[in-house]
């Protein structure tokens, strides 16, 4: 009798060898990751595979009775192509009031490696020196080195953020005042509040990215050298906690970031420390001279006199000179100003006066706007400027220092003759320069036709004229 054996196909022996091997190759990576049989129970039940299989058993045994797909499953994970596990990866989210600065012109290739090594380690050190740093709590904040700058997470107060920036200006102002210009150190900051993710790194560290601390590195990126930048979110907060707060954060419009977004940001400076200049991509507001329910005017002529009284602080009095017709039926019986000048200024010190054609004093009859850099104020009328009434004028007349040796002035309405009229005390060297300026790109061209200037015996007198200017116009005057 012919004995008949009842062997498997080719097909079924490759895969149970090929399962074999899997296991032996699984054993040894099991071995290198130090995991054992506690995971491979806890992916059976991500798969949510039920098998026969008890926690007595060895790992050979358990592996064997696994089916071949979840045995390539397994192998496929402790070698890291398991692809569909990173959706498993555990994701946290925290809420942190951050400080993110940075060098300006570290990449400049004219600056050493090495002086650009040693500013950054200045930094540091600087930044580790201050109080606030100091005072971290150092199991919850956290800290990230960005290459030449540093960003800082603080978990408790979004006051740490503004008191750090504070310190570390105030250190820096100290630095740079015994240095080279080469060797002085020049910062911006950023400053927000928002949430992070928190995942692990290549070494099992928690390390941190999300809105909260991409907002504040744009934010920093529009920010000028020494200049402190924060976000409407986290100044508002730190502007109520107290009134020494409130005196440093002043409003800076609005800015465009990445994407065409829109931040409102406040500018953070005090005496002898931050930048009071306009941050960058500042979307502009047209302002006008007269009220915006009074805008149905002419200029015959327009007069913009600058008579600087000191020349160190660039002190200056302002007289704007406006011939005024109304074109519109109902009178005009109130004026609206816009003034404001290069440092912080209370409006009474600003010694404001308007006269009209008779030499009349007119009354302010409100502020407006009373902020550091700005002011906007209104006007009565003695008398009410009728349609087509002629030689009516207005003469305004105020004190404020220029040290940036610069002045904006926007026309509110069509002008047929301007007369720009500046005077410095002699000896004093400057710049004649006047430019246009694009009301809605900012490009500035230099102004037709060029300034005369003359030097007189007292002083510097530059002088300039233009027709038939129109509303909107927008000139920069540089001395």
């Amino acid at each position: 009798m012919a004995l008949t054996y009842n062997r498997k196909p080719k097909s079924e022996r490759r895969k149970e060898l090929e399962k074999l091997a899997n296991i032996s190759e699984i054993l040894g990576l099991l071995i290198e990751t130090h995991r054992g049989k506690d995971w491979i129970f806890g992916e059976m039940k991500k798969k949510r595979l039920h098998l026969s299989v008890k926690k007595t058993m060895s790992v050979n045994e358990i592996l064997k009775s696994c089916p071949a797909d979840f045995i390539s499953h397994l192998l496929n994970s402790l070698k890291g192509d398991d692809f569909d596990s990173f959706a498993s990866i555990p994701v946290l989210t925290r809420t942190y009031h951050w400080f993110y600065t940075d060098l300006v012109g570290s990449s400049d290739p004219e600056i050493t490696t090495k002086d650009q090594a040693r500013k950054v380690w200045v930094l540091t050190e600087l930044i580790g020196r201050t109080d606030t740093f100091k005072q971290r709590d150092v199991r919850a904040d956290v800290m990230q080195i960005t290459g030449d700058g540093m960003v800082i997470g603080f978990s408790d107060s979004p006051e740490k953020p503004l008191h750090l920036a504070m310190e570390l200006h105030k250190a820096l102002s100290k630095y740079n005042q015994s240095r080279k210009e080469k060797e002085k150190i020049h910062i911006r900051i950023g400053m927000d509040t928002g949430p992070v993710y928190f995942v692990k790194d290549l070494t099992g560290k928690d390390n941190f990215w999300g809105p909260g601390i991409i907002t504040a590195r744009r934010i920093m990126d529009l920010a000028r050298p020494m200049q402190i930048l924060a976000s409407s979110r986290i100044a508002n907060d730190i502007r109520k906690l107290s009134p020494e707060n409130k005196s440093v954060i002043h409003n800076a419009g609005t800015c465009t970031i990445k994407h065409n977004e829109k931040l409102s940001l406040f500018n953070i400076y005090g005496d002898g420390w931050g930048n009071k200049r306009e941050p960058l991509n500042k979307i502009e507001e047209k302002t006008t001279d007269i009220g915006q329910n009074q805008t149905k005017f002419l200029f015959p002529r327009v007069e913009v006199h600058l008579d600087v009284s000191d020349s160190k602080k660039m002190k200056t009095h302002h007289t704007w000179l406006w011939h005024i017709v109304n074109i519109r039926e109902i009178p005009i019986e109130q004026v609206s100003y816009f003034i404001g000048g290069d440092i912080p200024k209370d409006f009474a010190d600003t010694n404001v006066s308007i006269k009209d054609e008779d030499n009349n004093k007119l009354k302010i009859v409100s502020v407006n706007i009373n902020k550091p850099l700005t002011k906007e104020f209104l006007v009565k009328l003695e008398k009410p400027i009728k349609q087509n009434q002629k030689r009516r004028f207005l003469k305004l007349e105020y004190d404020w220092e220029e040290p940036e040796r610069k002045f904006i002035y926007t026309l509110a309405s069509e002008c047929k003759k301007f007369k720009y009229v500046f005077t410095i005390p002699k000896g004093v060297e400057v710049k004649n320069r006047i430019l246009k300026v694009d009301p809605a790109t900012r490009a500035k061209v230099h102004a037709s036709p060029p300034a005369n200037i003359r030097y007189l015996d007292d002083k510097t007198e530059i002088t300039w004229q233009a027709s038939n200017l129109h509303a909107y116009d927008t000139y920069q005057f540089e001395w």
